[in-house]
């Protein structure tokens, strides 16, 4: 109906007429009058200040006591952490090594840190190597240890100790966990480290690493706060190498094996990660056994490695088959049942090095100011070495 349609009422105009056709132009009430000022009334406002001086003192306090505590719990956490030469200082020297300089890391569990020998590597043969390894390390750490490798440098050859497969299988002690993941940053590829390693009970115990090792207070050594600060340029000269000088005969190893033991499921599973891994970003990739007095158990498992390696067109030396070629002496070079002693590493490592420079291409970088810190590894092992000779009566 007409009476319900809304109008728009144009201004000016006075709508409230009841006369049909009589129009009134009244004056707009929003337009001021002539001649007369309009009064504004002005508001004044006072500020307050958001933050008081009694505010922003409370505030550094508190960020000083903040500051402090952290700088404790910090140190605290260094001086309690576990510090051993079987893995977490090789993890921790990893960090400190100058970008892109490793041209081979050697790879694995404790027969690399005390085999093969990188000062000897570099001496003889220029060979900027690294030995990233742990004790009795399972081969799916050593793939995750490689994927943290290669975030800063990038090696030209990677060489894969397989003894903890043949020896360990799919089985992993514990006693040896903390030397294979305190040294490790935290990263995501620490967590599936630890997610493949360990059950739920062993990953509460051991992440985050201050729960592994906060109540040490007992346990405390003098060697602990030696390494409370060390220096980043003495963890950056250090290569890994951790020299033995005790003395054992041991038995030959058992080589004339021609029957084969499957590898371990998860093992080979992780082998062939790292054979995937390698090829995809182009590295040259190396499986070794070195030298030790090996049962016939394990080297039906190397045969096995080896059958694998060759369909993956994967190069692989049993060092244990090459013990006269070599030169150790089971009553010379061994330090114990499994590994060599200094004197050994020498000999080893020197055979090694030939191999490596025979079949691969790595540039000597002896004499290139960028890799003084081998220079200077090289003469910590050598004063090392005097150091012990001169206690020898």
């Amino acid at each position: 109906m007409r009476e319900n349609v809304v109008r728009k009422h144009a201004p000016g105009y006075d709508h409230n007429s009841t006369a049909g056709s009589d129009v009134h132009l009244v004056r707009n009430p929003r337009k001021r009058p002539y001649g007369r000022k309009t009064q504004h009334r002005k508001t004044h406002l006072s500020a307050k200040p958001v933050f008081t001086d009694s505010m922003i003192r409370n505030l550094f306090i508190r960020l000083g006591f903040t500051m402090v505590f952290i700088l404790i719990i910090v140190n605290l956490d260094t001086l309690l952490s576990i510090k051993t030469y079987h893995g977490i200082m090789q993890s921790r020297a990893m960090y400190a090594q100058p970008e892109d300089t490793v041209d081979v890391v050697f790879m694995g569990s404790s027969h690399i840190h005390c085999d093969v020998n990188t000062a000897l590597l570099w001496d003889d043969y220029g060979i900027a190597g690294y030995d990233y390894s742990a004790a009795e390390q399972p081969i799916w750490i050593t793939y995750y240890y490689l994927k943290e490798f290669c975030k800063t440098q990038d090696p030209k050859l990677v060489v894969i100790d397989l003894y903890s497969i043949a020896r360990f299988g799919d089985d992993f002690n514990e006693f040896w966990m903390p030397d294979n993941i305190y040294g490790m940053e935290f990263s995501l590829n620490k967590v599936d480290l630890m997610i493949s390693s360990c059950n739920k009970e062993q990953i509460n115990k051991y992440f985050p690493s201050f729960a592994g090792y906060h109540n040490r207070y007992s346990e405390l050594e003098d060697k602990d706060y030696e390494l409370l600060d060390i220096p980043e340029e003495d963890l950056a000269q250090f290569k890994g190498y951790n020299p033995y000088f005790d003395l054992n005969t041991v038995a030959p190893p058992e080589t004339n094996i021609t029957a084969k033991t499957p590898i371990p499921p998860k093992s080979k599973d992780y082998l062939q990660k790292i054979i995937d891994y390698t090829s995809a970003h182009d590295i040259e990739l190396m499986l070794v056994v070195n030298p030790y007095p090996s049962t016939a158990e394990d080297e039906m498992v190397y045969n096995s490695i080896e059958e694998m390696a060759i369909s993956n067109n994967i190069a692989y030396v049993n060092m244990n088959k090459s013990i006269d070629a070599i030169g150790l002496k089971a009553d010379e070079h061994y330090n114990d049942d499994s590994h060599l002693n200094y004197q050994g590493s020498c000999v080893f490592s020197y055979y090694l090095g030939s191999y490596i420079k025979d079949n691969y291409v790595i540039e000597d970088h002896r004499g290139d100011e960028n890799y003084e810190t081998w220079d200077a590894f090289s003469d910590r092992v050598e004063n090392a070495n005097i150091d012990v000779l001169s206690g020898i009566s």
